[in-house]
């Protein structure tokens, strides 16, 4: 079976490996009893009852290691074991060859390997040698079953988006951004369009007033693989490199994390990478506004009117509202060639984040159906997101009294909403289109989670689009 490797390079005896079994609470006790004596009266003493994320490490007669439990907690009715399982186990085992000695099905199996792949990540480029110091050398038999082409594909995917949002702003603006669509397309080949300067004044006014005010030039970067006859596919991408919040500057502990205003098109390009890494039969599309809401003298600034692609104008209540605006000249754009589906990924609003936290991205469409699919893939592939709906009355809130629409509201209510009708004024009705509210980032360190980085929703949506189109 094909050998996974954690980090460094594992001893190549595979029958050496190390049994790694898994259990629940409710499971434990039977598991416990099926081992040595020994063995028990060790698990008896630790008192291990299969905790979740609880690890128990088996002593061999000899003192070697002779195995290890992992617990998956309380889980009542049919277990599952999901991707979030698997990823503390990668740096929490010691050096060793391990294989899972509990049986799981397919599905599982591939959640186990993701799991464990992903685990493995860390943004420690910018750090000395020490980052390495304390590493495990250990490694992974992949469980039978297991799909292994698209564990490691998603897992590379996932480590893409972690390392562009991950990447401090000096080292990634607009420029960078760029080069990353570059990147992925001499990896696959398409066509790439990147729209700067007078054209982009011309063709998307929007993105060029929100990116006026940087020295590094605003771009729209347009990438295409064409499959003809296959369904069109266009994927947008928030690629806000770093927001002060422009003129309407932000206070200094909400610009701490403003490098990862772009997470959006760093997902944006992880799920294209993972889609055309597994040949998914879709035309796909990929659009990023990228830009850096700066503060000069050519900034945009509250109260300023401007004329968007699809003709509305927009009048600017506050210049920390980019990220829709940038949106919207994409989004139009993308409209205009009626894909079968339109996905736009933003690290748009705090309302999404205080609404519900920042696991769980706010998902919009006015597609119920296809709104409710994506909250069942979500669960079922451990890449939750949750619906919030487009409440049509708040809409007055956008009105203007001297422009078409406002780019926010007056009132403090309902942000994520508020920013998702205005989304919708720039796509036509009949379209079917999903608007991810995300947050990229895990705010606290937990076990195969590093603080930092995080790609949601590339996973489930990789698996609503193979869904959607075979």
């Amino acid at each position: 079976m094909e050998r996974l490797i954690s980090t460094g390079t594992a001893r190549e005896d595979s029958g050496g490996a190390v049994a790694l079994w898994l259990t629940t609470q409710e499971r434990c006790g039977e598991l416990l009893q099926s081992l040595p004596e020994a063995q028990q009266r060790w698990a008896l003493a630790q008192e291990y009852t299969g905790e979740r994320h609880r690890l128990l490490l088996l002593p061999a007669s000899d003192g070697n290691l002779a195995g290890a439990i992992w617990g998956l907690g309380a889980q009542h009715g049919s277990p599952r074991v999901c991707a979030s399982d698997a990823a503390p186990l990668a740096e929490r085992l010691p050096a060793a060859t391990f294989r899972l000695a509990t049986p799981l099905p397919p599905d599982e199996a591939t959640q186990f390997v993701l799991g464990w792949l992903s685990g493995t990540y860390r943004f420690d480029r910018l750090r000395g040698n020490a980052a390495h110091s304390n590493a495990l050398i250990n490694a992974l038999i992949a469980p039978a079953g297991a799909d292994l082409r698209y564990a490691q594909a998603a897992a590379a995917a996932m480590a893409l988006a972690r390392d562009l949002i991950n990447a401090p702003a000096n080292e990634l603006g607009p420029g960078e951004l760029e080069a990353a669509a570059h990147a992925l397309i001499g990896r696959y080949p398409g066509e790439i369009r990147v729209t700067r300067d007078a054209a982009l004044t011309r063709e998307y006014p929007l993105i060029s007033a929100v990116g006026a005010g940087s020295a590094r030039a605003p771009r729209l970067i347009d990438c295409r693989w064409p499959r003809p006859h296959a369904p069109r596919v266009t994927l947008v991408g928030k690629g806000v490199c770093f927001d002060s919040g422009g003129l309407d500057l932000k206070p200094s502990a909400a610009m701490l994390l403003m490098k990862k205003d772009m997470g959006g098109a760093a997902c944006a390009l992880a799920l294209a990478q993972l889609l055309l890494q597994l040949e998914a039969p879709v035309q796909l599309r990929l659009l990023i506004p990228a830009v850096e809401n700066s503060i000069s003298g050519t900034a945009y600034r509250p109260g300023d009117v401007w004329r968007s692609r699809k003709g509305l104008t927009v009048e600017i209540g506050n210049t920390d509202a980019e990220g829709r605006l940038v949106l919207a000249d994409a989004l139009c754009d993308a409209d205009t060639e009626q894909p079968e589906l339109l996905i736009d990924l933003a690290t748009l609003t705090g309302a999404a984040r205080t609404a519900l936290g920042p696991e769980l991205p706010a998902a919009f469409s006015p597609d119920e159906s296809l709104l409710g699919e994506l909250v069942g893939l979500g669960r079922e592939h451990d890449d939750p997101v949750w619906p919030l709906p487009l409440w049509r009355p708040y809409e007055e809130e956008l009105t203007s009294r001297i422009a078409d629409v406002s780019n926010v509201s007056a009132a403090p209510f309902a942000g994520a909403i508020i920013a998702a009708l205005f989304l919708q004024k720039f796509v036509s009705a009949e379209r079917r289109w999903l608007h991810l509210d995300l947050y990229a980032w895990n705010a606290r360190e937990r076990p195969g989670r590093p603080q930092g980085a995080e790609a949601q929703c590339v996973r489930v949506l990789y698996q609503l689009i193979r869904r959607l189109h075979g």
